[in-house]
């Protein structure tokens, strides 16, 4: 095969892959005023998370909702009391942190979670999500069932 054969083989893939993504569906960002507020834009900026710190954290009452992380999620976040609710012990710790991150500044919608959310500083983030990614794991694969 060509040089030219291959380059015109991957601007067809470039292509095609480009098409599958529809033109409206971009990334959520964080908002102008989050940015301003010197938060964070993406979980790899976040500090370094202390899981002592976000035991600490994730059994304190919020104040506005008197709610703590546990409370609904439960003991090392694996005993939710709705099923609905995620499981969050063992679970990627850049995951809790991103998506703590999009409920804080309200690019995810959920009135509870944006309630928690939305004062946490980047530390605490960062520490909640170190908490709750060491603990043991009851996530499981749903791909094959």
């Amino acid at each position: 095969m060509t040089k030219t054969k291959i380059a015109i083989a991957l601007l067809a893939v470039a292509a095609a892959l480009a098409a599958c993504t529809p033109a409206d569906q971009t990334p959520a960002e964080h908002s102008s005023a989050d940015r301003a507020e010197g938060h964070s834009r993406s979980s790899s900026g976040l500090p370094a998370g202390r899981v002592e710190a976000g035991e600490k954290l994730a059994s304190t009452k919020n104040a506005e909702t008197g709610q703590a992380c546990v409370d609904c999620h439960g003991a090392g976040g694996n005993a939710p009391i709705d099923p609905t609710y995620p499981k969050l012990g063992g679970q990627y710790h850049d995951y809790i942190a991103h998506s703590l991150q999009l409920y804080r500044d309200g690019d995810r919608q959920n009135v509870l979670m944006a309630s928690q959310a939305k004062n946490l500083t980047d530390q605490q983030i960062a520490d909640l999500a170190a908490y709750f990614g060491a603990q043991p794991t009851q996530l499981r694969d749903l791909s094959g069932l």
